[in-house]
């Protein structure tokens, strides 16, 4: 079939070897690559049951049938396993331009088992696999390794035009439960710890290169496509807004409807707003709109510190999540000192939500006398040093790289955990944006915004914010086409711009497969059904889909919002229903 080169490279790392089996176009043809295929190879091969840091727990990274084509928005890969924070299924996606040399390395998934006895970095190409020595990189940070592995790249394989290195930081190394894998510095794949199962694994990098090309079904057609939606991406209000200010402009968004989260979730607004905003950001840093490749969003903010204490510092971001959980979750009160923040999770390689969550709840333990550290709200240096020591595995440190589910029980915490899944909320309360709160629930990897987007409806006023029944009918529509994005796979913040019209126009010019819209959504649900099947298999009950208790029980201040237990039942039910699943969340014929 057009779009796929019809090969899955599996890696077994203790025993260095290698083999190439091939993918069959029906296996393809209801998969379409990326989440879907993931699913169906964590189905396959892993044990039921299996713990994530066991030699027999895959690592997948997998592209999908738009890598390496001119489609707008497909330049990414995504990367699967069982996760170490939440012990469900693993999903994260990374851009920049790393997907073209994956792509280019002519395989539609790589799937790596085992644990090498030494550390090793694992170069893949068309033309097989090697593997070479890490030790002198192990502990060194992300940056000085992705440096070093394209170096060796660039100095020994001349016929490498294009090379990628997805690598892990200190954090990966000591298996920090949410530890990212990252790619051209800033980019990661940033949640559920799957940089964690890469350091278990001893890999402290792969480095892809390679020229082969996928074959279109119908190059005219892609062409006439790109250049229509390059002329309507011109003139579109959505991609203005994150081509001027990027995605931290969401901080006075949510600031304004009380949705900011704060001080660990007990507010819905900071003081400090102007301090940290998309304007403050474009003010004090020296500002350079970034994009992926294929992509004319340029949603990317390449910023470098202005003045101060970190004048110089260059990273890109601040994105809107890291915003949130150091300038709201700890009360930092500067963009400058934000950007520190993220520089030091960057180079540690972890995730910034989920580091931002953690130290908030070890803020919150310390207040009420069950951990002792010198650490408060707004605390800049305090707050670094206690990063630091997560990566470390250092006292109170330690106790959090174990992630929010047994680190919340160790300090005595559990009632007052915001997690779902053991993975923490974006920074978006459900509070006032109910169906995030639906989001966050049913989500398969833990309480994400990016599985669905559904803030985007709920903002856009397309639907109520506070509307009940009914809504779960509405979510499933956006989590099915969002679903289909993950399979190909397509960057989100082109969701306005690619409908189900649009989607059947990329499948059919680079695929060749001419579906219908039911046919697609069809693909989707059995892609979900799949991951909830799995999901099920590690444990998973209905117990899991509900939020936490703070949500359902403590209103927020500034605007009395809250989100009560029925409302949650009702859309789960709801939810349970429109996806054919029984009243437990079970699929009938499991």
């Amino acid at each position: 079939m057009h779009g796929f080169y019809n090969k899955l490279l599996s890696i077994d790392a203790g025993g260095q070897s290698f083999e190439v089996s091939e993918l069959s176009d029906e296996l393809l043809s209801r998969t379409l690559g990326g989440r879907g295929l993931a699913v169906h190879l964590l189905l396959e091969n892993n044990p039921p049951g299996v713990d994530p840091f066991d030699p027999e727990n895959r690592l997948i990274i997998a592209g999908g049938p738009l890598s390496g084509t001119p489609v707008w928005g497909g330049c990414r890969h995504g990367i699967f396993s069982k996760s170490p924070q939440t012990g469900l299924f693993a999903e994260s996606y990374s851009g920049g331009s790393a997907a073209e040399p994956i792509s280019g390395a002519g395989y539609d998934a790589v799937m790596i088992n085992g644990v090498s006895d030494q550390p090793v970095w694992i170069e893949i190409s068309p033309e097989g696999v090697e593997f070479h020595d890490a030790s002198g990189l192990w502990g060194t940070g992300t940056y000085e390794t992705e440096d070093a592995i394209k170096g060796w790249i660039k100095d020994n394989r001349p016929q490498a035009k294009r090379a990628a290195a997805l690598v892990i930081g200190p954090a990966g190394e000591t298996q920090v439960t949410f530890a990212v894998i990252e790619n051209e510095y800033w980019r990661s794949a940033g949640r559920t710890g799957v940089g964690a199962v890469m350091g278990r694994k001893r890999i402290k990098g792969i480095a892809f290169w390679g020229n082969e090309k996928r074959e279109l079904a119908d190059p005219e057609l892609v062409k006439g496509f790109v250049k229509e939606q390059a002329a309507i991406g011109k003139e579109d209000a959505g991609v203005k807004a994150y081509n001027s200010m990027g995605t931290p402009m969401m901080v006075d968004v949510m600031s304004h409807v009380g949705s900011f989260p704060a001080r660990y979730w007990h507010q819905g607004t900071v003081e400090h707003v102007e301090e940290i905003n998309a304007g403050a950001l474009h003010e004090r840093c020296e500002v350079t709109p970034h994009a992926c490749k294929k992509c004319f969003i340029a949603c990317g903010r390449l910023s470098t510190v202005k003045e101060g204490r970190h004048a110089g510092l260059k990273i890109e971001g601040p994105e809107y999540e890291t915003i949130y959980a150091f300038g709201g979750l700890c009360e930092v009160d500067s963009i400058e000192e934000i950007a520190y923040l993220n520089d030091i999770c960057d180079r540690l390689g972890m995730d910034t939500i989920t580091a931002g969550n953690l130290v908030a709840l070890a803020i919150e333990a310390v207040k009420q006398g069950k951990a002792e550290y010198d650490i408060d709200y707004g605390q800049v240096d305090q707050i670094a040093a206690l990063l630091d020591e997560i990566a470390q595995r250092m006292g109170l440190g330690d106790i959090l790289a174990q992630g929010i589910k047994q680190a919340s029980l160790d300090l005595d915490m559990a009632d007052e955990a915001i997690h779902v899944k053991g993975l923490e909320p974006a920074g978006y309360d459900p509070r006032i944006l109910k169906g995030m709160g639906l989001a966050y629930g049913t989500s398969p990897r833990g309480a994400c915004h990016m599985r669905a987007t559904f803030y985007k409806p709920e903002l856009a006023g397309m639907v109520e914010s506070d509307q009940i029944e009914g809504k779960a009918a509405i979510f499933v529509e956006w989590e099915d086409r969002i679903t289909f994005f993950d399979t190909l796979i397509l960057c989100r913040f082109y969701r306005d711009l690619y409908q189900w019209e649009q989607l059947q126009q990329i499948i059919k010019g680079v695929t060749g497969l001419d579906l219908g819209i039911e046919q697609m959504q069809q693909l989707a649900k059995e892609v979900l059904d799949n991951v909830r099947r799995f999901n099920l298999r590690e444990g998973l009950t209905k117990d899991d889909d509900r939020l936490p208790k703070r949500f359902t029980s403590e209103v927020l201040p500034e605007t009395g919002g809250i989100i009560s237990e029925t409302e949650m039942e009702i859309m789960l039910d709801e939810y349970y229903r429109a996806r054919g699943w029984d009243e437990e969340g079970r699929l009938p014929q499991d």
